[in-house]
């Protein structure tokens, strides 16, 4: 299994991106998928985190601007941010706890970068 992030990119303060986490299998009731984000000065933080079934939660920082969703006939993951903000400027990495009957497998992203221009 291999997540691939898709949709980062360079966006003016105030403006919006989607990102999107593509899992290549499909997603179990008992998965659970977040995004986190890291800067080079900052450790990984959890942004978003989602379970099959709506179950959501979300990082502090993101005071509703963000919605992370799951498209589970193309076994996506999405994060639709808004309201971009300067200090949002991070590699953004899809993660995935994978269900399986001997425990949970954790598998990574690589990144994609997001930059928010002031």
């Amino acid at each position: 299994v291999q997540l691939v992030e898709s949709g980062g990119g360079l966006v003016q303060a105030g403006g919006s991106l989607r990102l999107s986490c593509a899992t290549g299998k499909n997603i179990d009731s008992r998965d659970i998928m977040r995004w986190y984000r890291q800067t080079p000065e900052s450790p990984r933080e959890l942004v978003a985190e989602i379970i099959r079934g709506g179950r959501t939660n979300y990082g502090d920082f993101v005071k509703g601007r963000f919605t992370v969703s799951g498209d589970y006939v193309k076994n996506t993951i999405d994060l639709q941010m808004n309201s971009l903000k300067p200090e949002d400027s991070a590699v953004y990495y899809c993660n995935a706890k994978l269900f399986s009957p001997r425990g949970y497998v954790e598998i990574w992203g690589e990144g994609t970068q997001v930059t928010v221009s002031s």
